[in-house]
């Protein structure tokens, strides 16, 4: 599996954001544009922290075996592969005994700065933030510092760590049921009552 080295910073300014990265130079590779998404989980892929996902992503589609080995800034692993189309991979995997348990949206904008990817992202009920993946530690760490972002504030892990983050008193229940438990996540659909309370 590949190591991804990546890290979020959450409740950003998505203007501010872009006027950083154009006053620096950044190239925006990808606008903003909705991201749709299927995860698939067997108790297997569960136990492992991991799960497969069909993303089509706008302008490519792919196939994605993900697993994190902790919630440090290298503990996500990853295979990936780009396929011709969402729905036909869906049913293969369908076909194949796989059904997916949760439909996910999202929006996400991407641009580099020099070899790191930067992304935009907003979720369903979640402020916007950041997500900046590149090769090292020291690589990650540059790029927020030339953003303005604290490395004291960095959230690694996967997306659920936002949500716990944003809304701090849903706890581990609440990674539960970001990972397991919400099987929608669509921008016109209303918040899970555990948001709420």
């Amino acid at each position: 599996m590949y190591n991804e080295i990546e890290v979020k910073f959450a409740d950003i300014i998505i203007d501010d954001i872009r006027a950083k990265l154009t006053q620096l130079g950044a190239q925006c590779e990808q606008p903003m544009r909705l991201m749709k998404r299927v995860a698939i989980h067997t108790p297997e892929m569960i136990q492992n922290e991991a799960y497969i996902r069909i993303r089509d992503e706008g302008h490519r589609t792919t196939v994605t075996y993900k697993q994190f080995n902790g919630t440090d800034v290298d503990s996500a692993y990853e295979y990936e592969t780009t396929v011709g189309d969402f729905d036909t991979a869906v049913n293969i995997f369908r076909a194949g005994g796989l059904p997916y348990d949760a439909y996910q949206e999202s929006r996400r904008e991407n641009w580099k700065l020099g070899d790191t990817e930067i992304m935009i992202d907003e979720w369903p009920w979640l402020r916007p933030y950041i997500e900046i993946e590149g090769k090292s530690e020291v690589e990650l760490k540059d790029c927020a510092e030339t953003l303005g972002f604290d490395w004291a504030d960095a959230i690694f892990g996967g997306v659920a760590n936002l949500y716990v983050h944003q809304y701090p008193h849903i706890g581990d229940a609440g990674i539960e049921a970001v990972n397991h438990g919400w099987d929608h996540f669509c921008f016109d659909d209303p918040a899970p009552e555990m948001l709420k309370s």
